[in-house]
């Protein structure tokens, strides 16, 4: 099958969202499939229009200047397609450059699908335009609402868009390389270069730092535990636009800058326990590379946490919102490290069975099915019984 993949992250972009697509496309290309990659040209990157991808161009996001949205006329789409017609066009991203992609694959009688990835409509309340939400999320609505098939990561995620009137939701999942993320990295040098001795405890965080991620929550459960452990050790693997105001403000903390590979994987495996405080992300890619290196994860109890954690026995979960529960979680995890071991072991057995190649394989046949069935009706209005 053809597909025309339409994304407006990509690396080199390191955020989960640009990873996972890379992994998408490369799973497809594996197959019997033509891909075309549709996506922005970033800067210091070479211009690239051939029959594999197209860089288009691109401006920074406002408030992520490290980020770019694509733009392409609807025009210069139709005329690509039609030189080589897709049987399917999947939008990653809900930015300008997908929107453009999903109005010109309808108006050709294309089949169309779409991730619904992030929270957009939920990012304005933490940046003084909650105002903006309802026309946020009624831009996403009808973005996905024209695609045949919408893909979410979590069945919750599927529960409140339907209520929100979004409409042929299907999940997916996520998964995780299980072998890039594993406790076999840890690094006993490296935890001493943070001041941590075997029995130290550290905690960490990864991703991106922006105020919707919540990551003061985090940061303040360190302190509160380094009340009681002075000792205790806390790890922020990212970078973001608000990285120097908390580097200022929680000067204990250690800020590392953005990780990736054998590094990335030797800094999860080293720490003890993750926290993941976001209320915005509709998975979180991190919980499960945390889990897959052998950590105890403290989060609120909703994404990836609330699909995979086992409260008590692969991690703790507080009510979405309880920020006191959130500390208390992370507090008691490391002054009563009894049951810490065993609740590392079985988020590691947890994360083994969420796989990348299950989830890819069920995305390519929801794929498949989306594509036919467009197909079949396309078959039946032109030869009506």
């Amino acid at each position: 099958m053809r597909i025309a993949y339409i994304t407006e992250t990509y690396p080199p972009e390191l955020n989960g969202v640009a990873l996972t697509v890379q992994r998408t496309v490369d799973h497809l290309r594996s197959g019997p499939h033509e891909v075309e990659l549709v996506r922005p040209r970033q800067p210091h990157e070479a211009p690239r229009c051939d029959a594999e991808e197209w860089r288009t161009a691109g401006l920074p996001i406002p408030m992520y200047r490290d980020l770019r949205f694509g733009l392409a006329l609807g025009r210069t789409l139709r005329q690509r397609w039609q030189r080589a017609r897709p049987q399917l066009v999947h939008v990653a991203t809900p930015g300008p450059l997908g929107w453009a992609a999903v109005r010109t694959a309808s108006a050709m009688g294309l089949a169309v699908t779409s991730d619904f990835r992030t929270n957009f409509h939920q990012y304005s309340h933490y940046y003084g335009l909650g105002w903006c939400e309802p026309l946020v999320r009624g831009y996403l609505r009808r973005l996905h609402n024209t695609s045949h098939r919408t893909f979410v990561p979590t069945y919750s995620v599927r529960r409140g868009l339907s209520h929100q009137g979004f409409e042929r939701l299907a999940v997916v999942g996520r998964g995780v390389d299980t072998e890039r993320f594993s406790p076999e990295h840890r690094n006993p040098a490296l935890r001493r270069e943070w001041g941590a001795g075997r029995h130290t405890p550290v905690l960490l965080y990864v991703g991106r730092l922006a105020a919707e991620k919540n990551v003061p929550l985090a940061l303040q459960a360190f302190e509160h535990l380094r009340a009681r452990l002075p000792q205790a050790q806390m790890v922020v693997v990212g970078d973001g636009p608000m990285r120097k105001r908390w580097e200022h403000d929680y000067p204990a903390a250690r800020f590392v800058g953005p990780l990736r590979g054998e590094a990335l994987a030797q800094h999860y495996a080293s720490a003890d326990v993750f926290l993941f405080p976001s209320l915005s992300d509709t998975f979180g890619n991190v919980v499960l590379e945390a889990m897959a290196s052998g950590l105890a994860v403290v989060s609120y109890d909703t994404g990836a946490a609330g699909e995979h954690i086992e409260d008590g026995e692969s991690g703790l979960l507080a009510r979405p919102g309880d920020e006191t529960g959130f500390i208390a979680a992370a507090c008691s995890l490391l002054l009563q490290p009894g049951g810490l071991r065993a609740m590392r072991e079985a988020a590691r057995r947890t994360a083994l069975e969420a796989t990348w190649r299950s989830v890819l394989t069920r995305f390519e046949a929801h794929l498949l099915d989306a594509a036919h069935a467009v197909e079949a009706t396309h078959a039946r209005t032109a030869c009506p019984a």
